[in-house]
């Protein structure tokens, strides 16, 4: 089977029928804030830091903008086209270009979960990792307490790989990770 290389594009548009999937800007910072990176529950399930103050938020903003000069740097502001709200962002978080995969991690403000936005940006980012980037393999992880999560990996179509036990330890116990993937042939397979 020949390799292809990997076409790295930067952070491109994205859009959905209902999300647009965008750069960051530092405008988003009121509504980052408002719908999702301030609240504890949302950011512990990815292991982020809760961010309360807009200084707090345009620190961050710097690093994410910062980083789009460089190709292989993939994060998108989730923006719900019905409101212009931030709810949530997504990205390929870990792009290993030598052996042609990528992790995804996303987050949803919480006003905004069980609508199936989280599954429509996922199999959009999916998409773009394949059609764009020309990915082998997408991977994501979740952690074993975060059902929600776990539904919308299954969703996209992701194969469950396995668990690392005990790798968190979160509010005094310990939290298990599960692994899951998609590799290019199953991707193609279901277009």
């Amino acid at each position: 089977m020949e390799k292809k290389m990997l076409t790295h594009n930067g952070t491109d548009t994205i859009t959905t029928d209902r999300l647009i999937l965008r750069r960051f800007e530092y405008s988003d910072d009121d509504s980052m804030l408002r719908n999702w990176i301030a609240d504890e529950k949302i950011q512990s399930m990815y292991s982020e830091p809760v961010y309360s103050t807009k200084e707090e938020v345009k620190e961050l903003l710097d690093k994410y903008i910062g980083s789009y000069e460089r190709p292989d740097y993939y994060r998108w502001a989730v923006i719900e086209k019905a409101s212009g709200e931030c709810i949530g962002q997504i990205a390929y978080f870990l792009v290993d270009s030598k052996n042609h995969f990528a992790e995804i991690e996303y987050c949803i403000g919480a006003e905004f979960q069980c609508r199936g936005y989280a599954t429509e940006a996922t199999k959009a980012v999916i998409a773009f990792g394949f059609d764009r980037i020309n990915l082998h393999k997408v991977q994501i992880c979740t952690k074993t307490i975060n059902k929600p999560s776990r539904r919308v990996i299954e969703k996209c179509g992701f194969t469950y790989e396995g668990t690392l036990r005990d790798y968190f330890f979160m509010n005094g116990e310990y939290v298990g990770r599960h692994y899951f993937s998609i590799l290019r042939e199953e991707y193609e397979a279901k277009k």
